[in-house]
């Protein structure tokens, strides 16, 4: 586990609960992403979607959902192993800010990043 995003639907009030209530260290705030200093994986926050619409939509980001973030060494052969294991693949290999990563659907639906280290 690298990361894990939580969406939400007011960038200051849950800043103020993760670094006031909460204890976490604010490493880096602006108003649509947010990140705490954390031992290990990376807490962060992303301006989210109301609760509602689709679902199977990737850009689809509901306030109050996680979307967990794993690395591997290699994305290519990685994707290939979701695809044979039957994984659905909501979004394939691609690079975004200048990292390579691909978003899967667990078994529930839920969205899980995977970026190349």
């Amino acid at each position: 586990m690298t990361y894990a995003i939580i969406f939400v639907s007011d960038m200051e009030r849950s800043t103020r609960f993760y670094r006031d209530s909460i204890g976490l260290p604010l490493r880096f705030q602006s108003p649509e992403w947010t990140e705490f200093n954390t031992d290990g994986a990376t807490l962060a926050l992303h301006g989210g979607s109301p609760v509602s619409g689709p679902e199977d939509d990737p850009d689809h980001l509901p306030a109050g959902r996680c979307r967990p973030g794993l690395g591997v060494p290699d994305l290519d052969a990685f994707h290939q192993r979701m695809l044979d294991a039957g994984v659905p693949c909501l979004q394939g290999p691609t690079t975004t800010f200048g990292t390579r990563l691909a978003l899967y659907a667990d078994p529930d639906g839920l969205p899980l990043s995977v970026s190349e280290l």
